[in-house]
């Protein structure tokens, strides 16, 4: 019968089966060869599902229906199990007859779970006086020789033998009921409760006999109805447990959970809190608050929340500029919050109650509304300040601790003798001349240059000369500045000198010869030159600093050390200097980024804390040769130089009573317990943020949180407002729960991910790559060993892996961050570099680029480029992602890997020669890591170049590099690809399956 849903919408009939199965079910057996689980099946027959209508009434006491199979209400002494939720005993549930209607009400639902009434249409009839199950019921394959299952036919409405006792997996006169353990314990496939049509074949079952009337649910699913019934599953389960007569865990890892659509952001409060800002902005871990610390202890996840306040909003959307004019920004007396929507007016709108410390506020006369019957303000709807969870209000002078400066620009640039020759001199200057006309702030900005091998080179740029003029400093240990007011410059008036200059670089330094590197030296001289206006300083560097202050020493070839307790110490700055260095440029407003390029050791981890500290990134470019990495350092040089970014930056994050923010985690510098340094931020950094209960217990049913960042507006130009100080205010609420497991559902997978990847990277910095692993590992089996102990009251697990739905992506997750490069394996797995080079990356993204990394995308793309080009592909379905697995791979096919950061084009080694040919040209036969991909003159060339660019834009923060590699071809095929499928076992890793038994196995201990 079918059921209705209160609160959530009706779901439409049950399409036909699909011609191929969901990633998240598991797959029929070919052929009927192989079993995936067997179970009893139903004598009655199928139909479709219908979702509306007047329910249906229960057949008379006693009688059996028409088809109803004698298996349980017949046998002597059976427990018939209790009716479905929500109908009174006998009613409406869905037609049990006999001795099923006569059964008290049904036991309390899980805590937090809805009874919504049941209701629905009468009963459709496929077969004569035979009712069909609802939708939560799978329909039940025959059995096949052996007591296997046979694969369904089409439609599947054909009628079902009747049961064979001998495989119905009882001991003696007792049936298989919903939640009761039978003799038999075959494997169990995952169930997913993801929307869409659902395949027909039954899933496996494990651990007890379960009958047709059972199914695993997720709580947005109304509850089953029919004439066997069970306490309702609002979790998934996998079962563990071992084929019977064998030892092998009887897994089809192709039914396993895997974020294939890619990150989903979080909707559930969507509706009920509409005024939060979006999830782009903040993303908690968890959308239900704890109330109480012991109730916090049991979550075991991080409780805390991504920050991303500049993150870019969709074309047409812009966060609302608000203006308080001569009565200044509004905010609480006390905690210093600003205007939300979330504040509550009083005493006939004169006076505001703070919504994150209760005080009561006086209303300035200029802002003073009258309120209407229910108490909201009159003039509501013309205040985005009210309505909006996120705005920018434009700061008066006393935000200022100075007038906003200028954005200044300075380049250090190495030209040694390995700059020059890779190329990375030519097309850093010549990304620089074309990104002038672009750079934030016309026709305030500030531009200046300093080279160096050696010695340092400084450059005087005067507008008043025709050349630049350079001066040269030698003495590395006593640094000072020649013509201090002429190496800054601005850039409107020294354009030509600027241009001039930057033709002429790449020439002046052809033939240096020098192998020497003063970059210590050269950052402090470029110091120097900063501390007036502050700005963003960037550095190219291409050797291991050897002379002067912060030079620096090879490390990391003694190969004792690995394994030790002093093994984290590799993975660390060498050298005070750089620590120190960053601190003083964070108190003069200056953010560094690094672009380093050697294919030699360059000691990233020292390198790097310059970025950490200053609200910067790291670039890392390993034995760049600009023939092939030349697009990718133009592309990621030009974004940032053009994009949006806000400078001499503070943020802060505000709390509700009784939670208080415990830590932070990503690129800045902490300038007092809750403020947070940034002399540069932009959209393409995230900050995490752990959070604690200061209270016993939390009183209040719901919990604020709003987050401030006080920057510089420099996008516009040619405009009054270039160089305004602005704030942006990201304002949200969260309800308060004492139910763990409504914590559970709520969770975030993608917020908790991107908490634990930036725990797991500092714990490198500490600690062990084994101990960091280690404690990932940990924190998911703990957290779900809670979520067992929650469940297993109200139903027997046996062998299952229980796990809510909002989290069936974690442990795969999990496992991607053991296997990223800054954690992944020893020291023949990832050089140092490349190591620090990862971790401060990963540190500094938001939430989906970071999933992204973690678990790339894999599709086919041959198939597609054969079929006739029409003027506007739907990209949709050649980027449908596929499984991280090697055996996703087709030695016929061309693949695409995309991770975010490069594309590898994977040609199987039985692929058509007449496409490679269209996309290699006459280097289609050759050694592909010799070949670089271009732009043929057919139109399969051009599809895939179009493909490629469509990846590109979506996610214009990196430029991806496009790769090529042929099946076979070691050891590059293996770097590129084949380590990175998350899936399999590589290089003495952990696979997905074997991952899940070990999680399985820790759960169960002492659970």
């Amino acid at each position: 019968m079918g059921t209705e849903n209160q609160g959530y919408p009706n779901f439409p009939a049950r399409p036909p089966p699909p011609s191929s199965s969901s990633p998240f079910a598991s797959a029929p057996p070919p052929g009927g060869a192989q079993t995936v689980g067997f179970r009893p099946p139903s004598s009655q027959p199928t139909r479709p599902f219908t979702p509306s209508g007047p329910p249906m009434a229960p057949p008379p006491v006693g009688v059996m229906r028409p088809g109803q199979s004698p298996f349980v209400s017949q046998i002597p002494g059976s427990r018939p199990p209790p009716p479905a939720y929500g109908g009174p005993p006998g009613g409406g549930g869905g037609g049990g007859g006999g001795s099923f209607q006569r059964f008290p009400a049904p036991p309390p639902p899980f805590p937090g779970s809805q009874n919504p009434p049941l209701s629905g249409p009468p009963a459709t009839q496929t077969l004569a006086g035979h009712l069909s199950p609802p939708m939560s019921l799978r329909p039940q394959q025959p059995m096949g020789p052996g007591g296997y299952a046979s694969p369904p036919g089409p439609g599947f409405q054909q009628p079902v033998p009747p049961v064979n006792p001998s495989y119905s997996g009882v001991a003696g006169p007792q049936p298989s009921f919903p939640g009761y353990p039978s003799n038999q314990a075959p494997p169990v496939s995952f169930q997913s409760s993801s929307q869409g049509p659902r395949p027909t074949y039954p899933p496996q079952t494990g651990g007890f006999g379960q009958h047709p009337g059972q199914q695993n649910l997720h709580p947005s699913y109304a509850p089953p109805t029919s004439n066997v019934q069970g306490l309702a599953e609002d979790f998934n389960s996998l079962s563990l447990s071992n084929i019977p007569g064998s030892l092998e865990p009887g897994l089809d890892p192709s039914s396993f959970p895997r974020p294939l659509d890619g990150d989903v952001e979080p909707n559930s409060f969507a509706e009920m809190y509409p005024m939060n800002c979006h999830s782009r902005y903040l993303r908690l871990t968890t959308s239900a608050i704890p109330s109480s610390q012991s109730l916090a202890s049991r979550w075991h996840l991080p409780l805390g929340a991504v920050v991303c306040p500049l993150a870019e909003a969709p074309e047409g959307e812009e966060v609302p500029l608000v203006d308080f004019g001569s009565s200044g920004i509004i905010r609480c007396r006390r905690c210093r919050t600003y205007m939300n929507p979330y504040v509550t007016f009083t005493d006939s709108g004169r006076k505001w109650r703070c919504n994150i410390c209760s005080m009561l506020n006086d209303v300035p006369g200029e802002y003073f509304s009258h309120l209407d019957a229910t108490g909201r303000r009159m003039d509501m709807d013309q205040r985005p300040e009210l309505t909006q969870g996120s705005v920018d209000f434009i700061a008066p002078t006393e935000y200022m601790v100075r007038p906003p400066m200028p954005p200044t620009y300075f380049f250090l640039i190495d030209v040694s003798f390995s700059a020059t020759k890779s190329g990375m001199l030519e097309v850093a200057a010549q990304t620089i001349k074309s990104c002038l006309d672009n750079l934030p702030g016309y026709p305030r900005t500030q531009i200046g240059f300093i080279t160096y091998d050696s010695t340092l080179h400084f450059y005087n740029l005067k507008s008043s000369l025709s050349q630049p003029q350079m001066m040269v400093v030698s003495d590395l240990d006593d640094i000072f500045i020649p013509l201090p007011d002429d190496l800054l410059v601005n850039l409107s008036e020294s354009r030509n000198v600027v241009e001039a200059f930057l033709d002429g670089l790449p020439l002046m330094f052809q033939d240096n010869v020098n192998v020497e590197s003063a970059f210590g030296p050269a950052v402090k001289a470029a110091f120097m030159v900063m501390n007036q206006l502050g700005g963003k300083l960037l550095i190219f560097q291409n050797s291991l600093p050897s002379l002067g202050a912060g030079r620096l020493k090879l490390r990391g070839d003694d190969p004792r050390v690995y394994g030790t307790e002093k093994e984290y110490t590799l993975r660390v700055a060498e050298d005070n200097f750089y620590k120190q260095m960053a601190a003083d440029c964070t108190k003069f407003q200056i953010a560094i980024n690094v672009y380093a390029f050697s294919d030699k050791y360059t000691d990233i981890a020292s390198l790097g804390t310059l970025a950490k500290y200053t609200g910067g990134q790291v670039y890392y470019y390993p034995g760049f040769q600009s023939s092939i990495h030349g697009d990718k350092l133009r592309h990621e040089l030009a974004r940032d130089l053009t994009r949006e970014t806000a400078w001499e930056s503070v943020l802060r994050i505000r709390c509700g009573k009784g939670i208080r923010c415990s830590s932070y985690h990503g690129n800045f510098m902490l300038r007092s317990a809750d403020l947070l340094a940034l002399p540069a931020v932009d959209c393409d950094k995230a900050y995490a943020v752990q959070l604690a209960l200061e209270e016993t217990l939390l009183t209040t049913p719901t919990v604020y949180f709003q987050v401030a960042l006080l920057y510089p507006l420099n996008k516009l130009r040619y405009t009054a407002s270039c160089g305004e100080r602005r704030i942006r205010v990201h304002t949200a609420i969260a309800p308060v729960v004492t139910d763990l497991g409504e914590m559970y559902r709520q969770a975030d997978t993608g917020s908790i991910v991107s908490v634990y990847a930036r725990l797991a990277i500092e714990k490198t910095l500490s600690a062990k790559l084994d101990d960091a692993r280690n404690a990932i590992q940990q924190k998911i089996v703990k957290a779900l060993r809670e979520y067992r102990n929650l469940h297993s009251v109200q139903h027997r697990l046996g062998s299952r892996l229980i796990y809510p739905e909002s989290l069936k992506f974690l442990p795969l997750y999990g496992l991607a961050i053991c296997k990223s490069t800054p954690l992944h394996g020893g020291p023949a797995d990832a050089s140092l570099d490349e190591r620090s080079a990862a971790g401060f990356t990963m540190m500094a993204l938001p939430v989906k680029k970071l999933l992204k990394l973690l678990y790339p995308s894999l599709f086919r793309v041959d198939e597609w480029l054969l079929k006739p080009s029409a003027d506007h592909d739907d990209l949709k379905d050649v980027l449908r992602r596929m499984p991280l697995a090697a055996e996703s791979l087709d030695s016929r096919g061309l693949y695409i890997y995309d991770d975010g950061f490069r594309l590898v084009l994977w040609f199987g080694r039985m692929l058509s020669p007449d496409i490679a040919k269209c996309l290699l040209g006459a280097d289609f036969a050759a050694e592909l890591s010799r070949v670089t991909l271009q732009e043929q003159e057919n139109g399969m060339s051009k599809k895939l170049m179009r493909l490629i660019k469509k990846v590109r834009e979506n996610d214009p923060s990196y430029h991806p590099m496009c790769l090529l590699v042929r099946q076979g071809e070691q050891p590059r095929e293996g770097f590129l690809l084949l380590r990175n499928l998350i899936d399999d076992q590589m290089g003495g890793s952990t696979g997905y399956v074997d991952w899940m038994l070990q999680l399985h196995r820790q759960v169960q201990q002492n659970a």
